[in-house]
Parts: structure tokens; sequence; C-alpha cells
């Protein structure tokens, strides 16, 4: 279990080549600030808000690959940042976070479609895993939808 530091302690390199910004929804600052620190020494940024409503005002304008969302937020939940994220062009992926992380939630986590379930307090080694993975499977999937042409091409291709 981590204590929330992020000093002396070696990290993985799975940083994306270029800046990336990972949305953090949360209403506690202290989590932003350490999701900061995690990511100081990479390409990652981190933007903090408050609320859903804060998110998709953001997400208007920013386009973020990987959004951590605290399991409770003042005006929703994570099953309702999901559905909203679930919209926009080029969904990102959703990690949700808890201090009452168990089994249940865990598989509730998955079985509706966000990609992982981070507990709290923090491990620095497990937040920088689960993101760089995260932003992986969102690259791969962006890649891979591009790279697939629309059927209406395919079948003129083929004709």
């Amino acid at each position: 279990m981590s204590t929330g530091t992020t000093s002396n302690h070696p990290l993985p390199e799975r940083s994306p080549e270029n800046s990336v910004t990972v949305l953090s929804i949360s209403p506690i600052e202290a989590d932003h600030v350490f999701l900061r620190n995690v990511f100081s020494h990479s390409n990652w940024r981190v933007h903090g808000v408050r609320s859903l409503r804060e998110a998709l005002a953001w997400l208007r304008w920013q386009h973020s690959p990987v959004v951590l969302c605290e399991e409770t937020l003042p005006d929703s939940g994570w099953k309702q940042v999901l559905h909203e994220i679930a919209s926009l062009r080029d969904p990102p992926v959703l990690i949700v976070t808890s201090r009452l992380a168990d089994e249940a939630l865990w598989a509730e986590v998955l079985n509706l479609g966000a990609y992982d379930l981070l507990m709290k307090p923090f491990d620095l080694t497990e937040v920088f895993r689960v993101v760089s993975l995260a932003w992986r499977h969102w690259k791969n999937n962006w890649e891979r939808a591009r790279a697939i042409p629309p059927l209406a091409i395919r079948r003129a291709l083929t004709a």
C-alpha cells in the first residue's frame, strides 16, 4: 500500500510521446494534487475538476483519452459519467476511484464498461500502470477504428 508520496519511486516508462491530458473528476483536491505529482516527470498532464458538470464543460473544448472519476461526485456518480462520456467523439476510457473498492464494485465497474477500478489511498506505481494501460487501450482502439474503412468503401473496393 502506498504512503501517498511520489519521491524516490521508480516508475515504468509508459508515457506517451506527446503530451496527453488525463481528466480527474473528484471533489477532493488532494486527489488532483497526488495525480499531478505522479505524472509530473512524464508527458502526462492532469486536469482536475470537482463535478460531472465541470467535466462535461471541459470536455466540450478539450480531449482526454483517460478519465479518472471518484465513485461519488457532488452532482452524480461514476455510472452517469460513464453514460455521458460514451456519447463523445472518440470517447475516453473511464477509471473509477474509491476508498470502498471491493470485489462487487470492481465487477460492476468492469461489467458496465469502465476500464478499471483504483483503490484509495492511491498506490503510485499502480496509478501509473493503470493509467498508462488505459491510454494504450484507448490509443489502440482509436488507431484500429481509423484503419478499417467504412463498410461502403470496403464493398466498393471488393466489387
